[in-house]
């Protein structure tokens, strides 16, 4: 089928003329991982010197330390870290200069949020854009998420474009160019409704460094500390959010949200957000991990000297396994009346019946004008629009699936999961 995309190159990359240009280019420059160099390059962005609790620099220092001792990385990958520093950096000014300007931000209150939890590449990016159709909820564009409060003075513009946005779509159009197969397995469009998780990255927490570049320290840091005050400090910047939004009390705003983090946080998540209803969606494993490693094995690429295939199996595997090891142990922390379970394979099969099970749960009724919502949606974004990546387990990687899954067993022992990749 013409709409079928298989990475031939996955072990021994050939770099098209704009992803070597880039690399060369970045060849060519000093790239500073510290963290002074990245909080003076953020005071100055800003105008703004104050950075509210600094708890956060021995987790940023972690974060230099580890990328900037990383051999392995290629400047074009240490360069893409830096920037991801940086930003969060000037976040953190910006969100403590509004709440030092305006403290009744902490009186707003989020309720009754609907979560999504869930195995990475298990249909959460689906279920949650899906839902955020929904004009009822309010939800995270990827532009918002990366830069929650607007720069001193930055107003939008004569098309009434805010300059997040269109700093974020230069960065979509950047990312095409040099992973032009992204958007068939992770759309980045400063549209596409992102996770929340985005906002303790001020906070400089949460799993999502791991994502970015290989980083055992910081997991070993994140696995050994409580991860309450960053799921606080998110909650306060949805707080800023809704008070942006002119609900200075939230309660016009109903927020959809969703993370894969949360699967091993489900009783830090229940204690920050008590009255949630979280939906979990299930799907074998096997078939989340192929997508995964696939996935980061083909952003290597361009960020790193050389694609570990061995590294990345490994890391995502045992990633995987604790994720699925903590949701099958405190699944119940969460009661019957807030939360469901969302298989993949029925999901797939019926997206608008499992939303309305969803709402159900929730006490959201699914109006006609809500459903003619998602339905417009569904419409306007059919999955494998981008293209459908072939994903080859056995080939790429040489890990036959029945043994990979064996070591989930538990898994499928407590969930009614449908076996994909055989």
């Amino acid at each position: 089928m013409s709409d079928e995309i298989c990475i031939a190159d996955l072990a021994n990359p050939v770099l098209s003329a704009a992803q070597q240009g880039a690399r060369d280019y970045a060849d060519s420059l000093t790239v500073e991982l510290d963290s002074q160099s990245i909080l003076e390059e953020a005071r100055r962005a800003t105008g703004l010197t104050d950075f509210g609790p600094p708890d956060f620099l021995q987790r940023l220092d972690l974060l230099c330390d580890e990328w900037g001792g990383d051999t392995g990385l290629a400047n074009l990958g240490r360069l893409s870290l830096r920037n991801k520093l940086l930003q969060h950096a000037r976040s953190r000014l910006l969100i403590q200069a509004v709440l030092s300007r305006h403290p009744e931000i902490h009186d707003v209150e989020i309720k009754a949020p609907v979560i999504v939890a869930g195995l990475p590449r298990s249909g959460t990016t689906h279920l949650l854009n899906l839902m955020a159709a929904d004009s009822r909820l309010r939800a995270l564009p990827l532009w918002e998420s990366y830069e929650p409060v607007p720069l001193p003075g930055e107003l939008p513009d004569a098309d009434g474009v805010d300059p997040r946005y269109r700093r974020c779509a230069d960065q979509w159009r950047m990312m095409q160019a040099l992973s032009p197969l992204l958007a068939a397995m992770h759309p980045m469009d400063p549209d596409h409704i992102h996770e929340e998780l985005e906002l303790m990255g001020p906070d400089f927490a949460s799993y999502n460094y791991e994502w970015l570049s290989v980083s055992p320290r910081w997991r070993d840091h994140y696995y050994a500390t409580d991860q309450t005050p960053h799921y606080e400090y998110m909650k306060t910047v949805l707080k800023i959010l809704t008070w942006q939004d002119g609900d200075r009390s939230g309660a016009a705003t109903r927020w959809v949200l969703k993370c894969p983090q949360h699967l091993e946080q489900l009783g830090v998540l229940r204690s920050v957000f008590p009255d949630a209803t979280v939906a979990i969606t299930h799907r074998d494993p096997v078939s989340v991990i192929q997508s995964a490693i696939t996935m980061l094995a083909y952003g290597q690429r361009i960020n790193r000297q050389r694609v570990d295939l061995d590294g990345l199996a490994d890391y995502w595997t045992d990633r995987v396994l604790h994720l699925l090891q903590a949701c099958v142990n405190d699944r119940n922390v969460w009661p019957a009346e807030q939360s469901i379970d969302v298989m993949f394979h029925e999901f797939m099969a019926d997206d608008l019946g499992m939303v309305e099970k969803i709402y159900a749960r929730a006490g959201l009724e699914m109006t006609t004008a809500a459903r003619g919502e998602l339905q417009h949606f569904l419409a306007a974004h059919p999955r494998g629009k981008a293209g459908r990546v072939i994903y080859n387990l056995r080939g790429d990687f040489g890990i036959d699936p029945a043994q990979l899954r064996a070591r989930f067993a538990f898994y499928f022992d407590r969930f009614p999961v449908q076996v994909e990749v055989q």
